[in-house]
Protein backbone atom coordinates (compact mmCIF):
# COMPACT_ATOMS: atom_id res chain seq x y z
CA UNK A 1 0.00 0.00 0.00
CA UNK A 2 2.60 1.93 0.71
CA UNK A 3 4.20 1.70 -2.04
CA UNK A 4 1.76 2.63 -4.44
CA UNK A 5 1.49 5.69 -2.53
CA UNK A 6 5.11 6.57 -3.84
CA UNK A 7 4.36 5.47 -7.08
CA UNK A 8 1.65 7.47 -8.17
CA UNK A 9 2.69 11.00 -7.38
CA UNK A 10 5.48 9.73 -9.63
CA UNK A 11 3.64 9.05 -12.70
CA UNK A 12 1.12 11.72 -12.10
CA UNK A 13 4.67 14.04 -12.46
CA UNK A 14 5.40 11.86 -15.67
CA UNK A 15 2.24 12.65 -17.26
CA UNK A 16 2.19 16.02 -16.46
CA UNK A 17 5.29 16.70 -17.54
CA UNK A 18 4.28 14.81 -20.88
CA UNK A 19 0.90 17.06 -21.38
CA UNK A 20 3.75 19.69 -20.83
CA UNK A 21 5.91 19.14 -23.73
CA UNK A 22 2.76 17.97 -25.76
CA UNK A 23 1.08 21.13 -25.66
CA UNK A 24 4.54 22.99 -26.00
CA UNK A 25 5.18 21.22 -29.07
CA UNK A 26 1.61 21.65 -30.74
CA UNK A 27 2.29 24.98 -29.87
CA UNK A 28 5.10 25.04 -31.70
CA UNK A 29 3.65 22.95 -34.60
CA UNK A 30 0.69 25.32 -35.11
CA UNK A 31 2.48 28.40 -34.90
CA UNK A 32 4.56 27.95 -37.90
CA UNK A 33 3.15 29.84 -41.35
CA UNK A 34 3.98 28.69 -44.84
CA UNK A 35 3.65 31.65 -46.93
CA UNK A 36 3.21 31.38 -50.72
CA UNK A 37 3.99 34.27 -53.07
CA UNK A 38 2.06 34.39 -56.41
CA UNK A 39 4.16 36.66 -59.08
CA UNK A 40 1.57 38.31 -60.70
CA UNK A 41 2.82 38.60 -64.16
CA UNK A 42 1.58 41.61 -65.79
CA UNK A 43 0.99 40.87 -69.83
CA UNK A 44 3.22 43.62 -71.58
CA UNK A 45 1.52 45.30 -73.86
CA UNK A 46 2.81 44.84 -77.49
CA UNK A 47 2.60 47.41 -79.97
CA UNK A 48 1.36 45.79 -82.93
CA UNK A 49 2.84 47.47 -86.07
CA UNK A 50 0.70 47.28 -89.24
CA UNK A 51 3.29 46.90 -91.62
CA UNK A 52 1.19 47.53 -94.81
CA UNK A 53 3.01 45.94 -97.87
CA UNK A 54 5.36 47.93 -99.77
CA UNK A 55 3.48 49.10 -102.80
CA UNK A 56 5.73 49.18 -105.28
CA UNK A 57 4.74 51.50 -108.49
CA UNK A 58 6.09 50.20 -111.48
CA UNK A 59 6.79 52.61 -114.13
CA UNK A 60 6.11 51.40 -117.50
CA UNK A 61 8.64 52.70 -119.80
CA UNK A 62 7.07 54.46 -122.87
CA UNK A 63 8.57 52.92 -125.75
CA UNK A 64 8.86 55.72 -127.98
CA UNK A 65 8.62 54.64 -131.88
CA UNK A 66 11.40 56.50 -134.21
CA UNK A 67 9.65 58.03 -136.83
CA UNK A 68 10.62 55.98 -140.29
CA UNK A 69 14.06 57.44 -141.30
CA UNK A 70 14.00 58.23 -145.51
CA UNK A 71 17.87 57.12 -145.95
CA UNK A 72 17.41 57.01 -149.88
CA UNK A 73 16.24 60.27 -151.14
CA UNK A 74 13.48 59.94 -153.72
CA UNK A 75 14.78 61.62 -156.68
CA UNK A 76 12.26 64.81 -157.38
CA UNK A 77 11.38 66.25 -160.71
CA UNK A 78 11.80 69.88 -160.78
CA UNK A 79 8.59 71.28 -161.78
CA UNK A 80 8.54 75.01 -160.81
CA UNK A 81 11.07 77.71 -161.66
CA UNK A 82 11.68 81.24 -160.72
CA UNK A 83 12.28 83.78 -163.38
CA UNK A 84 15.13 83.40 -164.99
CA UNK A 85 17.41 86.20 -166.26
CA UNK A 86 15.63 87.22 -170.03
CA UNK A 87 12.29 86.51 -167.96
CA UNK A 88 9.87 89.67 -168.39
CA UNK A 89 7.33 88.64 -165.83
CA UNK A 90 5.18 86.30 -165.01
CA UNK A 91 1.33 85.51 -165.69
CA UNK A 92 -0.76 82.08 -165.01
CA UNK A 93 -1.95 80.25 -168.03
CA UNK A 94 -3.44 76.56 -167.33
CA UNK A 95 -4.66 75.70 -170.82
CA UNK A 96 -3.38 76.20 -174.53
CA UNK A 97 -6.02 79.03 -175.14
CA UNK A 98 -4.64 80.79 -171.91
CA UNK A 99 -0.72 80.54 -172.63
CA UNK A 100 -1.57 81.81 -176.90
CA UNK A 101 -3.34 84.78 -175.21
CA UNK A 102 0.00 85.57 -173.01
CA UNK A 103 1.52 85.51 -176.09
CA UNK A 104 -0.62 87.68 -177.98
CA UNK A 105 -0.37 90.24 -174.88
CA UNK A 106 3.15 90.41 -175.56
CA UNK A 107 2.74 91.41 -179.14
CA UNK A 108 3.45 88.54 -180.76
CA UNK A 109 1.14 85.63 -182.22
CA UNK A 110 1.57 81.83 -181.73
CA UNK A 111 2.65 80.10 -184.80
CA UNK A 112 1.60 76.55 -183.70
CA UNK A 113 -0.23 76.10 -180.75
CA UNK A 114 0.38 72.41 -181.07
CA UNK A 115 3.55 72.91 -179.64
CA UNK A 116 2.06 73.36 -176.35
CA UNK A 117 2.17 70.14 -174.39
CA UNK A 118 -0.32 70.49 -171.49
CA UNK A 119 1.00 67.62 -169.80
CA UNK A 120 4.91 68.77 -169.37
CA UNK A 121 5.99 71.01 -166.25
CA UNK A 122 7.93 72.86 -169.09
CA UNK A 123 5.89 74.10 -171.81
CA UNK A 124 6.52 76.22 -174.93
CA UNK A 125 5.27 78.71 -177.76
CA UNK A 126 6.65 80.10 -180.59
CA UNK A 127 5.48 83.25 -181.72
CA UNK A 128 6.15 85.96 -184.69
CA UNK A 129 5.86 89.57 -184.02
CA UNK A 130 2.41 90.35 -185.00
CA UNK A 131 1.82 92.59 -187.61
CA UNK A 132 5.58 91.73 -189.01
CA UNK A 133 5.23 91.57 -192.73
CA UNK A 134 7.70 89.00 -193.73
CA UNK A 135 7.23 86.91 -191.16
CA UNK A 136 10.19 87.43 -189.17
CA UNK A 137 11.01 88.57 -185.65
CA UNK A 138 10.50 85.78 -183.96
CA UNK A 139 10.42 84.45 -179.89
CA UNK A 140 10.28 81.22 -177.59
CA UNK A 141 7.68 81.67 -174.89
CA UNK A 142 8.02 79.44 -172.01
CA UNK A 143 5.66 78.40 -169.69
CA UNK A 144 6.26 75.85 -166.49
CA UNK A 145 3.16 74.43 -165.41
CA UNK A 146 0.46 76.51 -167.10
CA UNK A 147 2.88 79.67 -165.51
CA UNK A 148 4.53 82.37 -168.17
CA UNK A 149 7.83 82.63 -167.03
CA UNK A 150 9.50 84.48 -170.34
CA UNK A 151 11.17 83.93 -173.25
CA UNK A 152 14.44 82.73 -174.56
CA UNK A 153 15.92 85.93 -174.96
CA UNK A 154 15.24 89.90 -174.56
CA UNK A 155 15.89 90.66 -178.35
CA UNK A 156 13.88 88.11 -180.88
CA UNK A 157 15.30 86.23 -183.73
CA UNK A 158 14.84 86.19 -187.39
CA UNK A 159 13.50 82.89 -186.79
CA UNK A 160 13.37 80.04 -184.47
CA UNK A 161 12.35 76.32 -184.43
CA UNK A 162 11.31 74.05 -181.70
CA UNK A 163 13.35 70.40 -182.59
CA UNK A 164 12.76 68.37 -179.52
CA UNK A 165 10.90 68.83 -175.77
CA UNK A 166 10.44 67.11 -173.08
CA UNK A 167 9.20 67.28 -169.50
CA UNK A 168 11.77 69.63 -168.26
CA UNK A 169 13.72 70.34 -171.18
CA UNK A 170 13.03 71.89 -174.46
CA UNK A 171 15.64 72.05 -177.61
CA UNK A 172 15.28 75.17 -180.31
CA UNK A 173 17.52 76.06 -183.49
CA UNK A 174 18.66 78.68 -184.59
CA UNK A 175 19.39 79.68 -188.21
CA UNK A 176 22.16 82.29 -187.87
CA UNK A 177 23.88 84.39 -190.76
CA UNK A 178 26.38 85.94 -191.65
CA UNK A 179 27.25 89.86 -192.14
CA UNK A 180 25.91 89.91 -195.83
CA UNK A 181 23.52 87.82 -195.82
CA UNK A 182 19.95 88.24 -197.14
CA UNK A 183 17.01 87.94 -194.45
CA UNK A 184 16.02 85.23 -196.72
CA UNK A 185 18.66 82.93 -197.00
CA UNK A 186 21.32 82.34 -193.64
CA UNK A 187 24.29 80.97 -194.47
CA UNK A 188 25.85 80.30 -191.49
CA UNK A 189 24.08 77.17 -190.87
CA UNK A 190 21.70 76.75 -187.16
CA UNK A 191 23.06 76.90 -183.26
CA UNK A 192 21.08 74.64 -181.18
CA UNK A 193 20.13 75.40 -177.51
CA UNK A 194 18.58 73.20 -175.16
CA UNK A 195 17.00 75.33 -172.23
CA UNK A 196 16.29 73.22 -169.14
CA UNK A 197 14.83 73.09 -166.03
CA UNK A 198 17.71 72.90 -163.45
CA UNK A 199 17.47 72.94 -159.32
CA UNK A 200 14.62 74.95 -159.86
CA UNK A 201 15.92 77.80 -162.77
CA UNK A 202 15.40 77.83 -166.15
CA UNK A 203 18.83 78.14 -168.13
CA UNK A 204 20.15 77.73 -171.48
CA UNK A 205 22.76 74.52 -171.62
CA UNK A 206 24.27 76.14 -174.81
CA UNK A 207 25.65 79.33 -175.44
CA UNK A 208 22.59 81.65 -177.27
CA UNK A 209 24.20 83.53 -180.57
CA UNK A 210 23.86 87.33 -180.69
CA UNK A 211 20.95 88.63 -181.67
CA UNK A 212 22.62 91.23 -184.28
CA UNK A 213 26.97 91.07 -185.03
CA UNK A 214 29.35 92.74 -187.46
CA UNK A 215 32.16 89.68 -187.37
CA UNK A 216 30.49 86.82 -186.15
CA UNK A 217 27.25 85.00 -187.04
CA UNK A 218 24.37 85.96 -185.60
CA UNK A 219 20.25 85.31 -184.66
CA UNK A 220 19.24 88.01 -186.82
Amino acid sequence: METMRRTLPSAFAALALGLAGGALLGGCGSSTTKTVSVAETQPKSQATVATQPSTSTATTPTATTPAPTSTAAAPTTTRSAPEPAFTEGSTRAEGVSEAAAAVRSRGYTPNNTAEYHSGQALRVLVGTRTGSGDGYGQQVFFFVNGRYIGTDAKEPSASVKVLAQSDTEVTVAYPLYRKNDALCCPGGGQATVHFALNNGHLTPLDPIPPANSKSALSRY
